[in-house]
């Protein structure tokens, strides 16, 4: 604990490493665990199937569990 799943457009494969290592970082210290607790999955979406495969069902479907909404600034 915990899992953390990012899903992106297909590609970028040299910036997943790299995403999951700074994703880890973030969530050791906001939630305050071991790194050998934490998880990450990149899982590639094609950009045609975005919004039927992610947006819909992860993001509109899922209001409940989003803390921060496309679109959105916090600042």
């Amino acid at each position: 604990m915990p899992h953390v799943i990012v899903k992106l457009y297909a590609g970028r494969t040299a910036q997943k490493a790299k995403l999951a290592e700074e994703i880890t970082k973030v969530v050791m210290t906001a939630v305050n665990v071991d790194e050998d607790a934490v998880s990450v999955a990149v899982e590639d979406i094609n950009p045609q199937d975005w919004t039927e495969k992610v947006y819909k069902p992860d993001i509109l479907g899922n209001r409940k569990n989003i803390y921060k909404e496309p679109g959105y600034s916090r600042r």
